[in-house]
């Protein structure tokens, strides 16, 4: 079976899409077939991979492929067909064995009835099969494509569909920025984390019948990425190095012995033998992409996998790309291994 990983942090500004666009073309890199989901109905990672430039591309592509996108194909479950629901097309990437399955803004509008069936299935049998629908629509669609990894790009919420998402994945990795609000967002997840796996054991108890289960296991936390940081000398500069110290500190004394409660996290022995420096939480540090962000979403491509023509560049400024651009492969490179062997 595809293992599922989801990128997950309910606070916004952390790269998440970034991160998850460059990780899947790394993992690709490493010989995995790699299925990219795009969960966030901002679907920025759908208009990243494609190059959209507006609403008109998603329209376009919307209509030349009707169910090529999270929304559609999650429907018919919602609309209680009693159709198995069948695996989503999807959509290729400039990358060979990189594959997306499209978002869509309208998949926010199943939130409520998500909720809802989360709370009040025993007692609403129509909703039963809704907590486990996206899971198995995303396993069948993995199968179906012969990819063994998939990555999970979600919003920054901590509304149903995300708890949905991150409970039916296999693993999850928290993108982290260096800021007091991501700070605080660590001691929130640590109440609310526990509590969607309170309310998975509840779902498991109730699954008898259902066409849609979702998994025995809660998803394992594999460690956090400290992002969007300006480098000096080629490490933090040391501002953002009190704050990255400062949140590896909160996840390791608050949000790891709460998971621990629920098995939702690594043993700190698993973690030791990858992540060799401790804490032995933190899989990489990804400095700000800079410009070399805006050749990425012009091209499609990997940041680290950009050409020497795609940098458009010449002289001093072309020299100061590629060796940026190098930095960002060793990084990725070892990320990427990390996340292979953790997840294994």
């Amino acid at each position: 079976m595809p293992r599922i990983i989801s990128l997950f942090n309910h606070k916004g500004g952390v790269s998440k899409t970034t991160t998850t666009f460059n990780l899947g073309w790394a993992l690709a890199d490493r010989g995995h077939r790699v299925l990219l989901i795009d969960a966030d109905p901002q679907c920025n990672l759908t208009g990243m991979i494609l190059s959209f430039s507006g609403f008109k591309d998603f329209a376009k592509f919307y209509k030349k492929h009707p169910r090529a996108n999270i929304y559609e194909a999650i429907k018919p479950a919602f609309a209680g067909s009693p159709e198995k629901l069948k695996p989503a097309p999807i959509t290729a990437s400039q990358r060979d064995n990189l594959m997306l399955l499209a978002g869509h803004l309208d998949v926010a509008l199943f939130e409520p009835e998500l909720s809802m069936a989360h709370r009040l299935t025993a007692a609403m049998p129509v909703l039963q099969n809704l907590p486990g629908a996206f899971g198995h629509l995303i396993r069948a669609t993995a199968v179906e494509n012969g990819c063994d990894i998939v990555l999970i790009d979600m919003s920054p919420s901590i509304g149903a569909l995300n708890q949905n998402l991150l409970m039916q994945s296999d693993f999850f990795i928290l993108p982290t920025s260096p800021d007091y609000f991501c700070l605080l967002a660590i001691d929130s997840l640590a109440k609310t984390l526990p509590r969607w796996a309170q309310t998975a054991s509840e779902l498991r108890s109730q699954q008898e019948g259902r066409s849609y289960l979702i998994p025995e296991h809660n998803p394992k936390f594999i460690g956090l990425i400290s992002q969007k940081y300006r480098p000096r000398l080629g490490k933090p500069a040391a501002a953002f190095q009190e704050w990255i110290d400062q949140i590896v500190e909160r996840v390791d004394e608050v949000l790891i012995p709460a998971l621990e409660k629920h098995a939702m996290a690594l043993s700190r022995s698993q973690l030791k033998k990858v992540i060799k420096a401790s804490p032995h939480l933190e899989l990489a540090q990804i400095s700000d992409f800079n410009s070399l962000i805006a050749r990425s979403q012009e091209c499609a491509t990997a940041v680290f996998a950009l050409t020497e023509e795609q940098l458009k560049a010449q002289g001093s400024v072309l020299e100061s790309f590629v060796d940026s651009r190098d930095r960002f492969q060793e990084t990725f490179v070892e990320l990427a291994e990390r996340v292979d062997v953790l997840t294994a």
